[in-house]
């Protein structure tokens, strides 16, 4: 790494104290990085054998499995994040591996008939090196999700985790190691933002994957316009839930309190708005404060239902959000506040707000927290409206027994994913995941991301 020998800390939001120190990288790292992972694709033939690749990706997902406990408590202490989500987040990690492993000798090209006198096919080819900046919600199941697709269709990666949590995407360097991966074909650097732009910047790089905000992913966007790269682009969301009036409550609240407090709110498909028939609105409302006040919080590592978020500033930032709201005559129905109980770690209790204009901040902006808002319609098309009213388009649930109503919402919203009596399926590695509109329009997860991390070659041969 870097001459100075810097370091990047690595911090407990539920404690704030630093529990592992990794070496820090500079811009003259990542270059180096790019040139050696350029050279390790020029001279690893074996690389190009499919049969390599699958035997590599299987056994990284056995080595997941096999680690499992050591990287579950890494992602707890480096996010804050319940342990139990952290055993969650390790299981996906290694089911991208596999997916995506039997998928490598069953991806390609496709012949085209031209007549008898031309033989003419496609082929699928990598990239080649394949940048990928992740965050800091899900390190360990973000850096699986986009490096076993890339490398399943044989590209090399160079990853930027957050500087906030970068301790289970640099182990897996070491498991790649383990795995019988040639060397430099996967690679971490570690920084702030110089690290992550000139990763971006560099002439060696052909392919970037962004996961991250909008207002960063739109310089990252405009740094691949100018050198003319592909660009896969995964940003926030506002998600919400529609609660019709012949909804099955028993089974939506529960949802719908996890998919908010999902690792504390801190992630891009959070349904962070509910938004219901206005004549079960009261009884919804009275059920989630409810189940908000039955939610455990404290220290993933004892495995709470409520984590802290990652740092000091991201809980100011949700508590400005919600004061601000306050002022502009919000009702803040629960939460909002720090729990008085606990005397170290970032944490905010679960927050209800309603009566917000649907223009109002809180209802168009990302909290980033377990913060929900709340809105009352009064006929389905009004349900739709409401839902679409965000530069947004992430994920929707949609509850109702009605499945016509149902059906016809669901392509009415303009979103890249719509559950319907759900919200997520597990994971779900073979569907399909991504947004519209400022939630970027990158499809990761399923075959579709295959076809993200590789180019068509047409090939046309006369007889």
């Amino acid at each position: 790494m870097n001459e100075a020998n810097a370091t990047l800390d690595a911090i407990d939001p539920a404690t704030e104290e630093v529990f592992a120190s990794l070496p820090a990288s500079d811009p003259a790292d990542v270059a180096n990085v790019v040139e050696r992972a350029r050279r390790a694709l020029a001279t690893n033939a074996q690389w190009k054998d499919p049969a390599r690749r699958a035997h590599t990706l299987y056994e990284m997902a056995r080595l997941l499995r096999e680690n499992a406990d050591e990287l579950a408590l890494a992602e707890c202490r480096d996010t804050g994040k319940p342990l139990a989500q952290g055993r969650d987040d390790v299981q996906m990690a290694a089911n991208y591996f596999t997916y995506y492993a039997g998928w490598v000798d069953k991806f390609g090209g496709r012949s085209i008939p031209l007549g008898s006198e031309f033989v003419d096919y496609t082929v699928r080819e990598p990239w080649g090196v394949c940048a990928q900046i992740i965050p800091w919600n899900y390190p360990l199941q973000v850096t699986a999700r986009c490096a076993a697709p890339a490398m399943a269709v044989g590209n090399a990666v160079v990853l930027k985790p957050s500087e906030q949590a970068s301790v289970t995407p640099y182990r897996l360097m070491t498991l790649y190691r383990e795995a019988g991966l040639p060397e430099d074909l996967f690679s971490v650097v570690l920084g702030a933002g110089d690290v992550g732009s000139a990763l971006v910047g560099d002439p060696g790089v052909d392919h970037v994957t962004f996961v991250g905000s909008a207002a960063v992913g739109q310089r990252v966007a405009q740094q691949c316009l100018e050198r003319y790269i592909p660009v896969e682009l995964e940003m926030g969301g506002k998600s919400p839930s529609i609660v019709f009036e012949d909804a099955d409550l028993d089974r939506a609240i529960p949802v719908i309190v996890r998919a908010l407090i999902q690792n504390a709110g801190q992630s891009c498909s959070a349904g962070s708005r509910v938004i219901i028939a206005a004549p079960i609105y009261d009884e919804v409302i009275a059920r989630l404060v409810d189940a908000f006040a039955k939610l455990s919080v404290g220290p993933g590592e004892e495995n709470f239902d409520l984590g802290p978020l990652i740092s000091s500033r991201q809980r100011a930032h949700a508590e400005e959000m919600v004061e601000r709201a306050r002022e502009g005559g919000a009702r803040v129905v629960c939460g909002g506040t720090r729990p008085a109980d606990l005397a170290s770690g970032w944490y905010l209790e679960a927050t209800l707000i309603d009566n917000v204009p649907a223009d109002a901040e809180i209802v168009q902006e990302e909290v980033f927290g377990p913060v929900l808002v709340a809105a009352r319609f009064n006929d389905d098309d009004e349900a739709v409206r409401l839902a679409n009213n965000s530069k947004y388009g992430l994920v929707a649930g949609v509850w109702t027994r009605d499945l016509r109503r149902a059906h016809a919402v669901a392509n009415r919203l303009e979103v890249g994913q719509v559950f319907v009596n759900s919200y997520g399926v597990g994971g779900g590695v073979a569907i399909p995941f991504g947004g519209l509109k400022h939630s970027g329009h990158a499809r990761g997860k399923s075959e579709d991301a295959l076809l993200a991390y590789s180019r068509v070659k047409n090939i046309c041969i006369a007889l």
